[in-house]
């Protein structure tokens, strides 16, 4: 990928921690060619459960950072001293986030079983709290008016994936969050079987 070049891979590893069906994450940094030209990102927050912190980390080569540093000062200040000193001593047991892939598989399979029979499409999700489905049976308005409106009738709310391109490109897939309870999972996935 990056052999002759000059291309610097940004690796957006955030959810490392979070890969199903005993898939292992695969880290840009695990292959020393890669890792050369490579700046990998993650965050405490999906690891963590603490999103709201917005607090995580990047790893490259010393000149990589010296570069990301430059860019980096002008984008963020300072971060809660605090915050950083308890994820540190939170960090210790590695059991915290060790145990992640299985905690949101069980909640994926929970989501995806719910859901058998309904009229949704449900794409493979390998990993993420998230789950991607097509809604083409349902209806064929744009992702983002089937969003609101799926809000307003059904009272689940969902992220239209045409959001994540550049280009606004709509494919007619939905994403649905399933880092919930299993209370509002259940609930969510009774009021979606009703959609015709």
């Amino acid at each position: 990928l990056t052999r002759n070049t000059g291309i610097v891979v940004v690796s957006d590893e955030v959810y490392e921690h979070i890969v199903f069906d005993g898939a292992a994450h695969q880290s840009c940094a695990a292959h020393p060619e890669l890792a050369a030209r490579s700046i990998v990102v993650s965050s405490f927050g999906k690891t963590y459960h603490i999103t709201g912190w917005k607090v995580g980390y990047v790893v490259a080569p010393r000149e990589l950072m010296a570069e990301f540093r430059k860019v980096h000062q002008f984008n963020v200040f300072t971060v809660n001293t605090p915050v950083q000193l308890a994820l540190a001593d939170y960090m210790a047991d590695a059991g915290r986030h060790l145990q992640l892939s299985a905690f949101y598989q069980a909640k994926r399979d929970y989501f995806r079983a719910g859901l058998a029979g309904a009229r949704f499409e449900l794409l493979p999700s390998g990993g993420t709290y998230f789950q991607l489905a097509r809604y083409g049976a349902i209806s064929d308005q744009p992702d983002t008016a089937f969003c609101d409106w799926l809000t307003r009738e059904a009272g689940v709310a969902a992220i239209p994936v045409s959001a994540f391109f550049a280009d606004g490109r709509d494919e007619g897939v939905i994403r649905f969050c399933f880092a919930k309870n299993e209370n509002t999972l259940a609930a969510a996935c009774e009021r979606l079987q009703t959609l015709r």
